[in-house]
């Protein structure tokens, strides 16, 4: 049997019309039989894939193709069977909600932070200016209660756009420090990041790809557990191999 390639990424670039997108990302996906989910607004894009290798590749070409998408990136894995029951492709009013309209990430980005430096600021127990290092868990508490960073301040979200709310509570309690946003593939951290700046918080870096791409390039390090995924693979260690194949 065909191994299974598993994608995941996003892009925030301003897409003038997402029902006319949705159409052709739909007959694109379809056409190759991939599963999986793809929002889009016009902020961006968010997908989740799985199909044949051969099967994502050509629909990544037609993605691409789209103003504002040349180049744009995934996070590739593989399993046994593909862990979508269906295909959606859907336009939203967010591609990741957040309810603070003033927040655009295409406009410019909060600054991002590579995984093995922040494995090394994780190492050393300060970033390169000092500072002490703090992780936020960007991610809903179920998530956090299935993996997440040593010592990460959880802040038990029910749901992303209680993000602002936490925030107004706790912004103080980062003051002096760098604190890095983090979640599962990067775009929750990125609103978060920016939310944060616009907050008043000064040190303020994301976890550029968040946790698949620090597992991918650093093996796990500080993190204990697994990460959840919003698939049927549930979770996956940080060798991004699935709890159920």
């Amino acid at each position: 049997m065909q191994e299974v390639l598993n994608v995941a990424g996003y892009r925030f670039a301003p897409v003038a019309d997402p029902a006319a997108l949705q159409g052709r990302l739909h007959a694109a996906a379809s056409a190759v039989s991939l599963k999986g989910t793809v929002l889009l607004a016009h902020e961006g894009v968010n997908l989740s894939l799985a199909g044949s290798p051969k099967g994502v590749e050509s629909f990544l070409g037609v993605l691409r193709a789209e103003p504002g998408f040349t180049g744009f990136e995934v996070k590739r894995s593989t399993s046994a069977h593909v862990p979508f029951r269906k295909l959606v492709v859907k336009a939203k009013r967010e591609i990741i909600r957040m309810d603070q309209p003033a927040i655009v990430p295409h406009d410019g980005r909060a600054p991002a932070v590579e995984s093995r430096t922040l494995q090394r600021w994780l190492d050393q127990g300060h970033d390169d200016e000092g500072r002490p290092v703090v992780t936020l868990d960007t991610r809903n508490g179920f998530e956090v209660d299935c993996g997440t960073f040593e010592g990460a301040i959880d802040w038990r979200l029910n749901k992303f756009s209680d993000f602002p709310n936490a925030l107004r509570e706790h912004a103080g309690e980062l003051a002096g420090k760098t604190v890095v946003s983090f979640c599962t593939g990067g775009i929750r951290c990125e609103k978060a990041a920016l939310a944060m700046q616009a907050a008043g918080v000064q040190h303020v870096w994301q976890l550029e790809g968040g946790i698949l791409k620090y597992f991918e390039e650093t093996g796990g390090a500080h993190f204990h557990g697994r990460c959840f995924v919003f698939d049927g693979r549930e979770e996956l260690d940080a060798a991004l191999v699935p709890r159920k194949p």
